[in-house]
């Protein structure tokens, strides 16, 4: 029997470390070199290809990839027709999405995206902003930016319209942003054909799952302690839960052990409130997922 084979691609370059990791709090392990392309992982269904996630949009609609992780932006950008299996909540530094901003030098005239009439904008995403261009009603030129785009204001450009997560870069080259031309979030992709395919789809519903349950789990963290069935109504009022904390009696019928899934981040202020009420043993574990 075949063993079945999907080709991945893998968004090579800022979102790179941050998808090899998610991948591995999903369960998957993929190891690469500075020149690898082919990255291996520990999946017999899957052969990965480390691909400019500019391009992943267009090979999986052009079915030289099965499947892949990109922007939203590129597949705008491209105008793809492809399939979304899921969106994924992450990015390089932070969990919020990057913004692509219309942007001008800090002195600059322009006020508002109407003040753009008959100026020179510089983007990567020449067809994003025509777009957007379009639907505001401006006229206005757009030329194709090879990198850089930060300098090129005011000396070349009117304007740029670039990406960015926190801002810090604009902000460094005395930018100020004047509108957000679109937010974006990783998508996990395939193509038409293959997700008509049932075994392929079956694989990839398993994938998003597994993606998406690593991204539910990331600054959560599980506690368990026990707790003097006295006090346990007091330390269930300031516990917050998922659902509902797991109350589970232990040999000591004086006693329960209790244990919820929180924010890493609350941890800090419940623990010694929970000491104060009596909890003992209180235990914090790291999770890899989280599935609803």
């Amino acid at each position: 029997m075949s063993v079945l084979k999907l080709r991945f691609g893998l968004p090579k370059g800022s979102l790179e470390e941050a998808t090899i990791d998610l991948f591995a709090k999903a369960g998957y392990v993929i190891a690469r070199n500075s020149r690898d392309y082919r990255p291996a992982i520990d999946d017999e269904e899957l052969e990965v290809r480390l691909v400019r996630p500019q391009e992943i949009a267009r090979y999986v609609e052009q079915g030289f990839l099965d499947c892949g992780i990109t922007g939203k932006d590129w597949i705008l950008e491209n105008h793809a027709d492809v399939h979304i299996i899921c969106e994924l909540r992450y990015n390089k530094t932070t969990s919020a999405p990057v913004k692509w901003v219309l942007a001008v030098h800090e002195n600059s005239p322009i006020q508002k995206p109407a003040d753009l009439q008959g100026k020179w904008i510089a983007t990567e995403a020449v067809n994003m902003v025509k777009q957007y261009l379009k639907r505001i009603g401006v006229e206005a030129h757009v030329e194709f930016s090879w990198g850089a785009t930060e300098v090129k204001v005011p000396e070349l450009v009117d304007a740029i319209v670039d990406i960015t997560e926190t801002g810090s870069s604009l902000r460094a080259n005395h930018l100020r942003i004047v509108d957000t031309i679109l937010e974006s979030y990783p998508q996990f992709i395939c193509s038409h054909a293959v997700w008509e395919n049932k075994e392929k789809r079956k694989k990839l519903t398993s994938m998003a799952l597994l993606l998406q349950s690593a991204l539910n789990a990331r600054n959560k963290v599980g506690l368990k302690m026990n707790v003097p069935k006295e006090n346990l109504n007091a330390i269930l009022k300031i516990l917050p839960a998922l659902r509902n904390p797991t109350v589970s009696p232990l040999a000591d019928c004086q006693w329960v052990a209790v244990e919820t899934i929180l924010d890493e981040s609350s941890v800090r202020e419940l623990a010694p409130r929970l000491k104060e009420l009596g909890a003992e043993g209180i235990i914090e574990y790291s999770l890899n997922k989280i599935i609803y």
